[in-house]
C-alpha cells in the first residue's frame, strides 16, 4: 500500500484559532486522516523538529503555516517548512497579513519590553531584567529565540504558494481546499488566495443598501442598528466594502460590522487605504455653500474625531503586510 502524502500544520505567532478552524471541519477530519499522513502539528502531535529536518526536501505534500513571524524561531521554522514542503500555504490572517500581532509594529521592541517587563503595575522586577537571546548561568549558557523589532508576514520571509485568509479561516473554506487536493483538482495559479472570492463582503451581505451618506460614526455600543439596513449607512464602521468575500458575511448577519479579517479584496494593495478612500466619498458634513474653510474643516474633524483607533480599525488585520507596515523608526 502506497504511503499517504504528508500533511503538516505549524503554529508561529498566533492565538491557536487556526488549529480550531481545522478541527471545525468536524467529521471531515476523518477524510483528512484517510487521505493524508498528518505528520506535524505541534499542538496535536509530538513530532520533533529533528524529524522534520530528516525528511527529504519537498517530502511534506502540504503545510498549513499559521501565525506571523515575531521571533527568530518563527522565521527558522518558516524556512524549514518551506524547504520540506511541496506546497506551503499561509493559513489565516496572522500568516497572510500579520493580523493582531502586526499591530505591535506601531511600537518598538524596546517599548514592548518596557511595558511588559519593566514599567508594569503587575510586574515586580527590581533588577530590570529583560529577555536576552543568550544568558550565562553557573550551569552553562541559556538561549531563547530573539524577539524581532517588527512582525513580518510569512511571505516576507519565504516563498509562499497560496494564502487562505480569515481570522480564523472559515472551516467550509478550509475543507474546500483540502477536498480539491484529495480529488486531484488543479489548483489555481501560484500566489492565489484560496477559500476566498473575487469580490467583497458587501456582495455577500443581504442587508439593504441605498445611498451611502453618513453624518457621524457610532461605536457598536452606542446604537442598536436596524437589522436590515447596511451597517455602514447607519454610521457603524463596517469594513465589508474593503474586505474580500468568502466568509459569508457572518458578522453583519448577527448585526455586527465586519472588521476586515479576510483582508483586502483581490486587486487591492492596501485594505486600510481602500476603506479610508471609501469613507472619504460617503462622509456628509451637511450644507457647504457659504461656509468658510475653517468651518468646513471643523465639521469634517467632528466626524473624523468620532472614529475610534484609526490603525486598530483600518489595519486591525493587515498592518504588517500593508504599504505602511507600521512604525518606520
Amino acid at each position: 500500500m502506497a504511503a499517504k502524502p504528508k500533511l503538516s500544520m505549524y503554529w508561529a505567532s498566533s492565538c491557536g484559532g487556526c488549529e480550531v478552524s481545522l478541527v471545525n471541519i468536524n467529521e471531515k477530519i476523518l477524510d483528512v486522516a484517510a487521505n493524508f499522513d498528518f505528520y506535524f502539528c505541534p499542538c496535536l502531535l509530538d513530532t520533533k523538529k529533528k524529524d522534520i529536518e530528516a525528511l527529504k526536501d519537498g517530502e511534506i505534500a502540504i503545510t498549513f503555516f499559521n501565525g506571523a513571524i515575531r521571533t527568530e524561531e518563527n522565521e527558522e521554522m518558516a524556512h524549514l517548512m518551506r524547504k520540506k514542503s511541496a506546497v506551503l500555504i499561509a493559513f489565516g490572517s496572522c500568516s497572510y497579513e500579520g493580523c493582531i500581532p502586526g499591530l505591535s509594529n506601531l511600537h518598538t521592541k524596546a517599548a514592548h519590553f518596557d511595558s511588559i517587563y519593566l514599567n508594569n503595575p503587575t510586574v515586580d522586577n527590581p533588577l530590570g531584567i529583560v529577555p536576552k537571546p543568550e544568558t550565562t548561568v553557573p550551569e552553562g549558557k541559556l538561549t531563547i529565540p530573539a524577539f524581532y523589532e517588527k512582525v513580518k508576514t510569512l511571505s516576507q520571509v519565504v516563498d509562499v504558494d497560496y494564502s487562505i485568509p480569515g481570522c480564523p479561516p472559515e472551516p467550509k473554506q478550509v475543507w474546500n481546499v483540502i477536498e480539491a487536493v484529495i480529488q486531484g483538482k488543479t489548483l489555481p495559479p501560484k500566489g492565489s488566495l484560496l477559500g476566498a472570492g473575487n469580490s467583497t463582503v458587501c456582495q455577500e451581505c443581504e442587508r439593504k443598501k441605498e445611498d451611502k451618506k453618513i453624518t457621524r460614526i457610532y461605536r457598536t455600543y452606542e446604537i442598536i442598528p436596524d437589522v436590515e439596513t447596511c451597517l455602514l449607512e447607519q454610521g457603524l464602521l463596517c469594513m465589508g466594502i474593503a474586505t474580500s468575500d468568502g466568509c459569508g458575511a457572518l458578522c453583519p448577519k448577527v448585526n455586527m460590522p465586519c472588521t476586515g479579517c479576510y483582508g483586502p479584496p483581490v486587486g487591492t494593495l492596501d485594505q486600510g487605504a481602500k476603506m479610508v478612500a471609501a469613507l472619504g466619498s460617503i462622509i456628509d458634513i451637511g450644507e457647504k455653500k457659504g461656509l468658510s474653510e475653517d468651518e468646513l474643516a471643523r465639521r469634517a474633524d467632528l466626524i473624523i474625531d468620532s472614529m475610534p483607533d484609526y490603525s486598530g480599525t483600518f489595519y486591525k488585520y493587515s498592518l504588517a503586510g500593508s504599504i505602511l507596515g507600521g512604525r518606520k523608526a
